[in-house]
């Protein structure tokens, strides 16, 4: 490992430490040379399945784009953030576990609405409205039926 301060590549491991959820290693360093101390962290690196969209493009998997979207689905919505990080993890395990290159959007929409329809109703029907471009009040009635 570098030294971000000097560049020397001569940096000894002065601790290691497992993060308190278990996925990441936090290591201190000490650099030869200069005697100042860094630390880094190690990561798994995950290989997500791209995503094509509708009119066939790909797209690499975003993390913070899923987030984003179920969490303005719950906007307002009396439901915990780990309960919004339980289902995220489910959804990234479900496509890591499918072994897949590639998912098809419409594959991550039904994932993100199964979730949402264990969370809550209410941000379920917000995101079926935009997911599945309700065009009159029958699509939104036939949804609301789906539920009960």
């Amino acid at each position: 490992m570098r030294c971000p301060f000097c560049h020397s590549e001569d940096t000894q491991v002065m601790d290691t430490r497992v993060s308190d959820e278990g996925d990441s290693v936090r290591r201190r360093r000490r650099c030869a040379s200069c005697d100042k101390r860094f630390t880094t962290y190690e990561r798994a690196e995950l290989n997500f399945p791209a995503i094509v969209k509708k009119n066939g493009s790909r797209v690499d998997y975003s993390h913070e784009k899923l987030a984003g979207s179920i969490r303005l689905a719950l906007r307002k919505r009396p439901v915990s953030a780990d309960m919004v990080e339980d289902a995220i993890g489910r959804i990234e395990e479900k496509l890591m576990a499918s072994g897949e290159k590639e998912v098809p959007s419409e594959r991550v929409g039904e994932l993100v609405m199964r979730e949402l329809k264990r969370l809550d109703k209410v941000a379920y029907i917000r995101f079926a409205s935009v997911y599945r471009s309700f065009a009159d009040i029958e699509s939104f009635e036939s949804a609301l039926k789906e539920l009960k």
